[in-house]
């Protein structure tokens, strides 16, 4: 299972990006799928995480307090890829960004228990 992110960048205070996620090698639709975040010196930090059905898009989606309401966690499972959607920047959002799915069982903010990992895409919020 490979999986690559795309989308980061520079972006000003309140601005936008998306993030996607392409994985190869399985489908995405019977795992839990994650984003996580690294700043500079700190631990890898639990982002969103998306559980799905297995039938369809639609699942459940959990977020870090830090960034509900401003961050959503979606995937098209017929692409395979996971999306993460970011609103109302802020500089604390600056970090390296990582997807991430559990080779079983359901979500979880522990970054341990996810098997497969990118390379992460940058994020800088300034």
């Amino acid at each position: 299972v490979q999986l690559v992110e795309s989308g980061g960048g520079s972006v000003q205070v309140g601005g936008s990006l998306r993030l996607s996620c392409v994985v190869s090698g399985d489908t995405i639709s019977r795992y839990c799928m994650g984003w996580f975040r690294q700043a500079p010196g700190e631990a890898r930090e639990d982002v969103a995480h998306i559980d799905s059905d297995g039938r369809s898009d639609f699942g459940t989606s959990s977020y870090a307090d830090s960034v509900k309401g401003r961050f959503t966690v979606s995937q098209d499972s017929a692409k395979n890829i996971l999306y993460l959607q970011m609103n109302s920047l802020k500089p604390e959002d600056t970090a390296m960004y990582y997807c991430a799915r559990r080779r079983y069982g359901a979500c979880s903010p522990n970054a341990d228990r996810y098997a497969y990992w990118g390379q992460g895409t940058q994020v800088t919020v300034s």
